[in-house]
């Protein structure tokens, strides 16, 4: 049976951001998948489709929502294994997706347990089932792309740190960009091999240009100047544990390998920095600092607050009468 058409990548409007990410992320798997958050309708699933036709034209597979754990990890035939002294495994989920992607749509809403089960492997690449003391081990190399709408509920904190990268698409669109997504998905719809025969040349050069980014991906150092750049980010981000620091640094790599550079620069570390730190920042960004025009001069500056009042409390005025001059609320002399 022939595999339906996805929609191309490259013919994605808009959400420039997104793409690149999950192109980081097939550059480089190890960087722990991509979380895209974002309203309804925003082609999500879409998006993470597109990836897969630039890893080799590899599988596409989604994870039910209602799925067991056996259906998750495989199963291990117990009575063959005692009866021919090995283990006879039915595989799941984790090693049919192996060199793909796989997909959990509203991810939030899948049981804990299945998401630790899910990070753990994607961060291993290795999935390993235990019955009564027969394993069996196999690769479960994947690109992982979760889905959520926070309206419909939030991951715990041990979790969304689990996700290599976070993402969030912006709900409203240009009108004119929001036309064209339209025109372009109707003329998908209606023609699907024509529709990917138009974008053919734009997904191939998408496609060669991640195979690069992968092969040279070893050359480039994991440098000691690059991480002190990242350490101090996160530290001043309030950031928990590590992770934040080697997702960051492996993605910067990756930003580097895809634009063809040598080696980690500030810029690499610059564009990967919101896909790092968006779902572990406990500090808001450092605001830009003032120009000289408008910081406070004289008095002001040794008393930042003259001027201002407290919320709902009315600015003192002067009230002239007759020869006196008083102010509301300040204190009469006997």
């Amino acid at each position: 049976m022939t595999e339906p058409a996805h929609f191309p990548l490259s013919a994605v409007v808009g959400a420039e951001q997104l793409k690149l990410a999950l192109c980081l992320t097939a550059i480089d798997p190890k960087i722990g998948g991509v979380l895209i958050e974002g309203p309804r309708g925003m082609a999500k699933s879409t998006l993470a489709r597109g990836l897969a036709d630039l890893l080799d034209e590899g599988p596409f597979v989604t994870l039910p929502l209602g799925a067991s754990e056996e259906r998750l990890v495989g199963t291990l035939d117990l009575d063959a294994a005692l009866g021919q002294g090995k283990a006879q495994f039915s595989p799941g989920v984790l090693a049919k997706a192996d060199g793909g992607v796989l997909y959990v749509d509203e991810v939030n809403l899948l049981a804990d347990h299945l998401v630790d089960v899910l990070l753990d492997v994607a961060a291993s690449g290795t999935n390993r089932i235990e019955r009564d003391g027969i394993s069996h081990r196999h690769s479960a190399r994947f690109v992982l792309i979760g889905t959520m709408n926070p309206e419909e509920g939030e991951l715990r904190p041990q979790l969304l740190d689990r996700f290599g990268l976070n993402v969030a698409l912006d709900g409203q669109p240009e009108p004119a960009a929001r036309g064209q997504i339209i025109r372009r998905r109707l003329d998908f719809d209606s023609d699907p091999e024509a529709f990917c025969a138009q974008w053919a040349t734009a997904q191939a050069q998408l496609r060669e240009r991640c195979q690069a980014a992968r092969e040279q991906l070893s050359s480039i150092a994991l440098d000691d100047q690059a991480l002190a750049q990242i350490t101090e980010r996160c530290f001043a981000a309030g950031v928990d544990g590590v992770r934040a620091d080697l997702v960051w640094l492996r993605a910067a790599r990756a930003h580097a390998a895809w634009r063809g550079g040598g080696q980690i620069e500030t810029q690499d570390i610059d564009a990967v920095a919101e896909f790092a730190l968006r779902h572990r920042r406990r500090q808001a960004p450092t605001p830009a600092p003032q120009s000289p025009a408008s910081e406070p001069q004289g008095a002001e500056a040794e008393n930042p607050r003259q001027g201002q009042c407290a919320w709902g409390e009315m600015p003192p005025q002067a009230v002239v009468t007759g020869a006196r001059r008083e102010v509301p609320n300040w204190a009469k002399k006997p």
